[in-house]
């Protein structure tokens, strides 16, 4: 897909820049993290508060941003990105094996479905033996949707990625030991473990290259 048309999509997105949730979201991506990790890679990176946070929690921590945004990498933190890219997940301008940890948090849903693999190819290609993807996205089985008869689908969410559908995609491409859990503001009531996904507006996807 074009990438103006992607930009097109998420400029429109203007709740992306003050989601209230980014904050607690890298909280959990950062638990998960491989142990000794320190090279990170930040998809769809948007103004940086997600990588902020993981810089306070720790600040060795290199953290690569990507966006397809120039607008909202203009307004990165100088001090909290070592490398900033502008450009497609798809096809992202780094070297093999680069990064212990690739982040990427409301953003799958974004991608057309053409993309939606080449984007989990080009994670594992970038992601060091033993690194760890890590990927929310909202939930298409939560119950709140289902109980008011409403899509994820609309706007700048070209895409819905249903939780064992998109575990099967990340093993078609390699990653094993994936695992789902909880996201979202579900968390704050129910953590990270509730045996039914469903109760989750949003679901964390964990796979490792290994």
């Amino acid at each position: 897909m074009d990438e103006s048309k992607y930009k097109e999509l998420n400029i429109a997105q203007k709740v992306s820049e003050t989601d209230p949730f980014t904050i607690e979201r890298y909280r959990q991506f950062q638990k998960f993290f491989p142990a000794q990790t320190v090279r990170i890679l930040d998809i769809g990176c948007n103004t940086g508060r997600g990588g902020a946070e993981l810089k306070r929690i720790n600040p060795g921590y290199v953290i690569c941003g990507i966006d397809i945004v120039q607008e909202r990498l203009n307004q990165l933190p100088g001090d909290v990105y070592d490398e900033v890219i502008m450009g497609s997940a798809s096809d992202i301008p780094s070297e093999d094996n680069a990064f212990d940890a690739v982040v990427a948090g409301e953003f799958i849903e974004h991608l057309y479905a053409q993309d939606v693999m080449k984007t989990i190819a080009e994670v594992f290609r970038v992601l060091k033996i033993g690194g760890r993807f890590l990927l929310t996205t909202p939930n298409p089985n939560a119950l709140k949707l289902r109980l008011r008869g409403l899509s994820m689908l609309g706007g700048s969410h070209v895409s819905q990625h249903f939780p064992r559908l998109l575990k099967t995609q990340l093993m078609m491409m390699g990653f094993s030991r994936v695992k789902l859990f909880g996201s979202g503001r579900a968390t704050r009531y129910f953590g990270y473990h509730f045996p039914v996904l469903s109760v989750y507006g949003s679901y964390l996807a964990v796979g490792t290259k290994y």
